[in-house]
């Protein structure tokens, strides 16, 4: 299994400085089309249900303070494997050109964010888990159909 610092440091090697809005979704998705197109998960770091979308509080942690992500020291793109680096490279090229808050408005129209936040105000923090399990059961919804969210 791909650590989530190493899928951070590729997604940054590929696409350069991004909000960190939009490096969180683009990891989330990374993990879930994985989860459908290898059956496993990609990485073993918790997802969570925030305000404004899946976060990666592993992640959060290290760019919290920062308006804009550029690196990620703690990762090494080198270390993924061949077939992480082709998911992620896929996931990429769907979502990769979309805006923040156009992947945030889309992971709140999504079963799995919005289960886990089931009877929570709109508002309200939670660190409630995205689980595997529903992202790859909607996922998969979405993969039967032949298409990617959005």
């Amino acid at each position: 299994m791909e650590s989530v610092h190493d899928v951070a440091a590729y997604i940054l090697a590929r696409q350069g400085p991004m909000a960190p809005t939009k490096f969180q979704k683009l990891v989330y998705y990374c993990q879930a089309w994985h989860l459908v197109w290898r059956d496993e998960p990609l990485f073993d770091s918790r997802i969570e249900a925030w305000v404004n979308g899946p976060v990666v509080r592993e992640l959060y942690r290290h760019h919290r303070l920062e308006p804009g992500v550029s690196s990620w020291p703690k990762g090494d793109a080198e270390n993924l494997s061949d077939r992480a680096q082709t998911d992620i490279d896929a996931v990429l090229g769907y979502y990769g050109t979309k805006s923040a808050f156009w992947l945030s408005e889309l992971t709140h129209r999504e079963d799995p964010w919005r289960e886990a936040r089931a009877g929570l105000p709109a508002n309200l923090r939670s660190d409630q888990e995205i689980t595997i399990e529903s992202m790859k059961r909607y996922y998969g919804e979405l993969s039967q159909r032949g298409e990617l969210s959005g």
